[in-house]
């Protein structure tokens, strides 16, 4: 089977159904930016674009009351936009990390990268993201996903309200809610989400930070090593890099992802 028909129809600019993906997920996002105006209609709202090439949204179809973050490469990755005057971040259309599952669309990032711990504690795109997101003091209020990324959260920040909007069935199959349905459920949930952000404790960990991460290719290892301060862990597909925050740690892991799309020489 090839990587492309592994991937799920909406997510992949090369299938038909991604035209039609982009435009759901911007509904979906508008649903939740609705939901954070119905409880705060002061609040300044970020939406930060960060599947694959991070062009995914329909800007001119964003709703007008929200600003948009697109493209990469860009500072703290998924997460651009975090900092001074942040109070909540909300995770909308999330997956399980690499290994979870069944889960829809479940990896970290990208298929190079088998599996990620912070000091110790595996964790996927959502953890590395609640963490980025602690270290600033932000909490995450709320993630929209399928069951096993709703649960994912959970365990890592017991107060994150969830949303599940799907349940697996696999990698690329899963029993879905009507998209109505779903961003009914959304608007509602961002709304409850904002009005108790306030009991909602971001998740943080404080430095130094010791990640490790398994990669899929021997020869990315290779080439990681040659990072200042990545070395080589037990085992021929695992660097180990101790940063002094979450945020040197994160941007080391977003580094290791470009090695990996780099072929050999």
């Amino acid at each position: 089977m090839s990587r492309a028909s592994s991937i799920p129809w909406e997510t992949n600019p090369e299938r038909y159904d991604y035209e039609r993906g982009r435009a759901l997920m911007t509904a979906d996002v508008n649903a939740v930016v609705a939901g954070v105006l119905e409880a705060d209609p002061s609040a300044d709202v970020v939406v930060a674009d960060a599947h694959g090439p991070f062009r995914n949204l329909l800007p001119e179809d964003l709703d007008h009351r929200a600003r948009l973050i697109r493209g990469r490469p860009r500072p703290l990755g998924m997460l651009a936009g975090i900092g001074d005057g942040v109070d909540a971040v909300l995770f909308v259309g999330y997956h399980a990390r690499a290994g979870g599952g069944p889960a829809v669309l479940a990896h970290t990032i990208s298929d190079a990268v088998l599996a990620v711990r912070l000091d110790g504690r595996e964790v996927g795109e959502i953890g590395l993201n609640a963490a980025l997101a602690g270290h600033h003091g932000v909490p995450v209020v709320l993630l929209s996903g399928d069951e096993a990324a709703c649960a994912e959260v959970r365990e890592l920040v017991p107060g994150t309200s969830t949303v599940a909007v799907k349940r697996a069935l696999g990698q690329a199959a899963a029993e879905v809610l009507h998209p109505k349905v779903a961003r009914d459920r959304l608007r509602k949930g961002a709304a409850a989400a904002m009005a108790g952000r306030a009991e909602v404790p971001p998740w943080t960990i404080t430095g130094p930070v010791t990640i490790e991460v398994d990669l899929y290719s021997p020869a990315t290892v290779d080439t990681a090593t040659l990072i200042p301060g990545v070395t080589r862990a037990p085992g021929a597909r695992t660097v180990r890099f101790t940063g002094r925050d979450v945020v040197e740690a994160y941007g080391v892991v977003q580094l290791l992802v470009q090695l990996a799309q780099v072929k050999p020489a």
